[in-house]
């Protein structure tokens, strides 16, 4: 008898020991191209090379299926993609130079996202993945850099290239979140958009810029606008593209990654 407790109390432990060092599940927003809901592998190699498990989430504005899904992660990455429809996430009417919009995307990642930090989810946000801080919680974004911004000489759309080597530099505040998790204060790094933050929303403070002043990176300092349900949780963005540069063997930006799978970890 004493030896059969003594084998449950064992088997309880081990059981609760496997359940805290569960490895953390990051959720990866998708896109739609066709028929199909995607990711570029370079989200999910770079999860994985940082210790996580990558969790594909497909399109949908289904809210109860959101929220299912947020309820299974335990971090988040938004990632790149399209333009965000200006007049519907923060009035201003379309210009001629705005890209191609995908209504149904908008949706999803707005929801998503709002989903996420309501339930203190860490969140990651990449290139439009930053830019939908802005929409999803107050703030705007500059349509078209070249036409809006005209002081802005960085070239911001890179290309022709595969993005693994960095174009244009960046300072980073001292002290701030991405100054901690790279070990420095500025850095070369891969950019492939035309949009960026113009107006910073309710919680949010800038903590990298180009040398032209665009911003390319984002903290999350204090509550997010009341407006919206806030659970307090971690929230990193920016505007380039460290995902490319990890999946290409290049380990500079790995610890972002690293830092979202730890946070994810801690996550309760």
């Amino acid at each position: 008898m004493k030896r059969s407790i003594i084998l449950s109390l064992v088997l309880l432990l081990a059981a609760a020991t496997l359940l805290q060092a569960r490895t953390p599940i990051i959720g990866i927003s998708a896109y739609v191209d066709g028929g199909s809901c995607q990711v570029n592998m370079t989200y999910v190699n770079s999860v994985r090379l940082a210790g996580g498990v990558p969790l594909v989430i497909p399109v949908t504005g289904d809210d109860a299926q959101i929220a299912a899904i947020v309820d299974a992660i335990d971090g988040l990455i938004m990632t790149g993609g399209e333009d965000f429809d200006p007049l519907k996430w923060y009035g201003e009417e379309p210009i001629r130079q705005l890209g191609e919009v995908v209504p149904s995307r908008d949706e999803f990642d707005v929801k998503l996202i709002r989903a996420a930090v309501a339930k203190g989810i860490p969140v990651l946000g990449i290139c439009r993945g930053e830019q939908l801080m802005a929409v999803a919680f107050g703030g705007s974004l500059w349509q078209d850099i070249p036409s809006q911004v005209k002081d802005s000489f960085v070239k911001h759309r890179q290309g022709p290239t595969t993005g693994t080597v960095g174009t244009h530099s960046i300072t980073i505040e001292k002290g701030s979140t991405l100054a901690r998790i790279l070990g420095k204060e500025s850095a070369v790094v891969n950019t492939f958009h035309h949009q960026a933050i113009k107006d910073v929303p309710a919680g949010f403070r800038v903590i990298a810029r180009a040398a032209d002043g665009i911003i390319e990176a984002v903290e999350r300092t204090s509550r997010i606008d009341s407006r919206f349900a806030d659970g307090g949780g971690w929230i990193l963005g920016v505007q380039f593209h460290p995902e490319v540069i990890t999946n290409g063997g290049n380990p500079e930006f790995l610890p972002i990654f690293q830092t979202l799978v730890e946070k994810a970890g801690n996550h309760d």
